[in-house]
């Protein structure tokens, strides 16, 4: 079963919103504070052995169950290199049914790092495409017991995907820009069947360094390995500020 919806965070993260400009041999930056909203859902399997817990959650049940979550990216370009980091890490504890009804209660932890470089391929006034590759390494640790804590089982994975990706950026007036970012990656190659991510958003400019951000983020990984199945999917709306440097 495919995950529905997905967690909400407080994050600092890099959203590409540079505006057109000339090719300059220095090295430019950005950074971006931003909240991520949204709801989870769906199967996980922790680990060999543990009960598979069934998950759908709203963005109110998200916010009880939440533990805690970070979120650190970072964008960097010279000319037409570019490079691209994301640091995510969040844990949530999730109740749900294992057959045939027994209560059962999950601690997930996710971590991932996406590491990228690429190439601007396009470089125009009202235009920025990006085209990069690199790798998505997850660890994940899950608990699970059943039977109120009478059975309890531990466990952790860890494993790394290649990723491929495109960046997008229009510009639609002198302060207004649009963005799309997408990946995609896993290919059965290094742990992951798939993982992918989208995001999307307008952004504004306030001044020279500072920009305004809202759209939508959304991450899937689905993760299966002998007894272990993670099916996740995190997505829902974002709001943020860019600092520029």
């Amino acid at each position: 079963m495919r995950l529905t919806k997905l967690l909400a965070a407080m994050a600092v993260i890099v959203l590409p919103v540079l505006p057109a400009a000339a090719q300059d041999s220095a090295w430019q930056g950005q950074a971006t504070a931003y909240v991520w909203g949204a709801g989870l859902g769906g199967d996980v399997t922790p680990f060999t052995g543990a009960p598979t817990v069934e998950v759908d959650k709203s963005l109110s049940d998200v916010l009880d169950n939440l533990d805690g979550a970070f979120f650190l990216s970072g964008y960097a370009r010279r000319d037409r290199f570019v490079l691209m980091g994301d640091l995510s890490i969040a844990s949530a504890s999730e109740e749900g049914m294992v057959p045939p009804g027994i209560p059962a209660r999950a601690k997930i932890r996710q971590s991932s790092l996406t590491l990228l470089g690429g190439y601007r391929a396009v470089d125009l006034q009202e235009m920025h495409m990006d085209v990069l590759a690199g790798a998505r390494l997850w660890q994940i640790e899950g608990t699970a017991d059943v039977f109120g804590g009478a059975v309890t089982r531990s466990g952790d994975k860890s494993f790394a995907d290649p990723v491929v990706a495109v960046r997008v950026n229009y510009t639609l007036s002198p302060r207004w820009s649009a963005l799309f970012y997408a990946d995609y990656g896993g290919f059965d190659v290094g742990g992951s069947h798939d993982t992918s991510q989208i995001v999307a958003t307008a952004n504004y400019q306030v001044t020279d360094q500072l920009y305004l951000s809202g759209g939508y983020r959304q991450l899937n990984v689905d993760y299966r390995d002998g007894g272990t199945r993670i099916d996740m999917t995190m997505a829902g709306p974002i709001i943020g500020a860019t600092l520029r440097f």
